[in-house]
């Protein structure tokens, strides 16, 4: 099964200057700009147009009308399958997808750190093969420059629940500056940002082979 990640595209989704073919084509959130129904409608569209057979989205800290406004969001989004906490299979691959962050400001889908981030962590199936957050791990693409000094800022609790299971991939976003492919063990980490720090469209996006 070939998948396709992208994230952090804060609807420039059109600006990416080619979107690989795959059976599955996965966003890991922060897919609008304003976050408004308008933005959800637009990126429905481009959706429409991409040959995957398979589309799945799961919402960032900029989709505020995930939250606020979740059925008519949902409504808009008819060419690819929304997880919010939940999971889907495709041709026997189970997958799973969350939007929570920690909290920074102000944002959509935060929690604290600790159990209130970590009850929505517990939820995550022991049997997922791919799991999709919006938030990267602790330690693992999530390093940001603050001005004084880098800081890694990753949920340790999800790193905890990772490393219970049985995972072929985990992508997510958030951190546009930690883009790329990670190991660690038998597990592929992606941070599958499409914008760099300066919030341009410039990362292609990361192609995985999932072996039987």
């Amino acid at each position: 099964m070939k998948l396709v990640c992208i994230s952090d595209t804060h609807s420039l989704h059109r600006q990416i200057p080619e979107v690989p073919d795959g059976d599955v084509l996965i966003h890991a959130g922060d897919c609008l700009g304003s976050g408004t129904i308008e933005d959800v409608a637009e990126l429905n569209s481009w959706f429409r147009r991409l040959p995957h057979p398979h589309k799945i989205l799961i919402a960032g800290n900029h989709d505020w009308v995930f939250q606020e406004a979740p059925e008519q969001a949902r409504d808009r989004l008819s060419n690819a399958t929304y997880l919010e906490d939940s999971g889907i299979e495709i041709d026997g691959v189970r997958f799973w997808g969350s939007p929570w962050s920690p909290t920074f400001m102000d944002w959509a889908f935060m929690q604290d750190r600790g159990e209130p981030i970590n009850q929505y962590w517990q939820r995550i199936p022991d049997n997922t093969d791919v799991l999709i957050t919006h938030s990267p791990p602790h330690g693992i693409a999530d390093r940001v420059d603050t001005g004084l000094e880098f800081e890694n800022v990753g949920c340790r609790d999800l790193l905890a629940r990772v490393r219970q299971l049985k995972l072929k991939a985990h992508i997510f976003g958030h951190i546009h500056e930690g883009y790329g492919e990670y190991v660690e063990g038998s597990t592929r980490f992606i941070n599958a940002s499409t914008c760099n720090v300066r919030y341009e469209p410039v990362n292609p996006p990361v192609v995985v082979e999932l072996g039987r």
